[in-house]
């Protein structure tokens, strides 16, 4: 199979960046979209030529890593599926595919298709885990969960945490991602003790990253390739009117509240 590449170049955060075209041959359909960039580092760099910087790391369609905006869809053009879970024959013989990577403010682009994701962690660092003391643990069993809650906490627990919903956004909103990480915690008993505190911390930290708002135009939930539902987005939000306008919180932490 043969492609015309259109990839965004750039060489670094603050210079210019355009489209370049790139033409690869020989093309196997049973290799996956990083795999047929590798093929076209490897040719670029024979030829002396900058490879194209891209993010991956497990290709298993777990670690979120691979952000590549195909054809104008993160991810690509099937649904529920990862880049480097995505193969070339998938696109037809010929073709020209645009590739670009995530496009919002809250992830400046680093170099070619790679893209800054570090708001994310400091999200995730305002308030997504749960306390627990060094001493012996309780028995699992002593604390049921209800299958059902047990599965919507799983549910939520499956984010990656690639981005693909802030780059399909037309607003640039992280509210999935958000959601999804104070739902799977604050669904389970363990993280009740924090439950209201985290909503506002994590809440407070999204919107401090310079991430858009939320107009539920369903673009997230339909890039994710995760298949999360944006009624996580309706918990979130309904945890965090509780927790502003009718629990007191104090932003020490439970720990301090008197």
């Amino acid at each position: 199979m043969k492609f015309t590449l259109r990839i965004w170049r750039q060489d670094n955060a603050k210079g210019p960046g355009a489209f370049v075209s790139h033409g690869i041959d020989g093309i196997s359909g049973d290799l996956s979209f990083l795999e047929m960039l590798d093929l076209l580092n490897e040719q670029l760099t024979g030829r002396g030529e900058t490879p194209v910087a891209f993010d991956s790391d497990c290709r298993e369609g777990v670690c979120g890593m691979c952000s590549l905006v195909i054809n104008g869809r993160p991810h690509g053009p099937n649904a529920l599926t990862t880049t480097c879970q995505l193969y070339m024959r998938h696109f037809r013989d010929g073709e020209e595919i645009t590739v670009e990577p995530w496009r919002a403010r809250a992830f400046p682009v680093l170099k070619d298709l790679v893209v800054d994701r570090a708001a994310f962690d400091r999200i995730l660092e305002a308030g997504g885990y749960v306390t627990v003391h060094s001493g012996p643990k309780p028995d699992p069993n002593s604390m049921p969960v209800e299958p059902a809650i047990a599965e919507e906490a799983l549910d939520a627990a499956t984010c990656i945490g690639c981005g693909a919903c802030v780059a399909a956004c037309p607003n640039g909103a992280a509210m999935l991602f958000t959601a999804a990480k104070v739902s799977h915690l604050s669904l389970l008993p363990q993280g009740q003790p924090e439950r209201y505190t985290r909503v506002v911390k994590m809440v407070e930290q999204m919107e401090k990253e310079g991430f858009g708002g939320c107009t539920n135009l369903g673009e997230c939930e339909a890039a994710c390739p995760k298949g999360i539902s944006i009624k996580f987005i309706g918990r979130m939000n309904r945890d965090y009117f509780r927790a502003v306008l009718k629990e007191p919180i104090d932003r020490r932490g439970p720990m301090n509240a008197q």
